[in-house]
């Protein structure tokens, strides 16, 4: 019940514009690096430092116009040049719907198709986020025509899908490279496995899969019992480790991700900034009790 409230406030629309009015509130601070490109770069500069790599989100969930699409699409745009004058260990990850792609397949995809080649300009790497599953066949169809043009361009799969073990082999004539995570979203039983022990075998099934097709793994969990399972198929099968990396969000897991940056790991952080926070905000809250706790204690102090 808890994680469905958190879920429901996260979609709300009011919600999200106090929280845009008030501005970062409540601990969020934790889990958002900041509301500016100049704050996102300095959290990306203190991750480098201690050897992990970051991938930089510009929230944003409730594109209505192709002017908020545009200027979206302009931040990303923003952002890649701040990495890049940075010299900062960062690519850039977003949502097709903060793109558009709700509005109008062919301008998201145009939007899409400028940031790619912004990227591709400074040797940089754009991932799409996956969203809901009312938006999973349409990211993928993309990201299939996409990839005929672009290799600095990777896709989401998520492990609570029925699908998507499916959608892995399809995608294996791209040489896709895929991260893969659990999912977040609050799925029907219809579309999505119900029992947290189905996911997990999924996702063992997932990671196993890609690992062993030779295309690039980015293992997206805080999970230990999965990161000891992805480099026990490494060692049993002798593959190289630049085979993969272990991605983690900003202000989650930071002991695990600095011992396996000590073992040699490459660690890349999911650093979201932006004033549109509240959304991704209730996820967190949404997944796990302990992140509820420190958000009260920040409110009683």
């Amino acid at each position: 019940m808890m994680r469905s409230g958190f879920q429901r406030l996260g979609r709300s629309r009011a919600a999200n514009r106090l929280a845009r009015k008030y501005g970062l509130r409540f601990g969020a601070s934790r889990f958002v690096a900041g509301e500016t490109i100049r704050q996102a770069i300095e959290a990306v500069r203190k991750l480098n430092a201690t050897g992990r790599a970051a991938t930089l989100d510009h929230l944003g969930e409730f594109v209505s116009s192709a002017e908020e699409a545009d200027e979206s699409a302009a931040m990303c745009l923003r952002t890649l040049d701040a990495i890049a004058e940075a010299n900062a260990d960062c690519n850039l990850s977003l949502k097709l719907t903060s793109l558009g792609l709700d509005l109008d397949r062919g301008l998201c995809l145009a939007r899409l198709r400028s940031i790619l080649d912004r990227a591709r300009q400074y040797g940089n790497f754009v991932r799409i986020d996956m969203e809901d599953y009312s938006h999973c066949q349409a990211t993928l169809e993309l990201y299939r025509e996409l990839r005929g043009t672009y290799d600095n361009v990777g896709v989401v799969i998520q492990a609570y899908l029925y699908r998507s073990e499916r959608d892995v082999d399809k995608l294996r004539e791209l040489k896709p490279n895929l991260r893969l995570v659990k999912g977040a979203y609050k799925e029907s039983p219809l579309v999505a496995y119900p029992d947290k022990r189905d996911v997990d075998a999924n996702y063992r099934k997932l990671i196993r899969m890609q690992l062993l097709s030779g295309d690039y793994a980015a293992i997206a969990t805080h999970d230990e019992s999965m990161v000891s399972y992805a480099l026990n198929v490494l060692r049993e099968h002798g593959l190289p480790r630049e085979r993969m990396e272990f991605q983690m969000l900003y202000g989650i897991a930071e002991e695990l991700q600095n011992r396996l940056v000590r073992e040699g790991f490459k660690v890349r952080v999911y650093v979201p900034f932006g004033r549109d926070w509240f959304g991704y905000f209730a996820r967190r809250l949404a997944e796990r009790p302990a992140n509820v706790r420190f958000v009260l204690r920040n409110l009683f102090q």
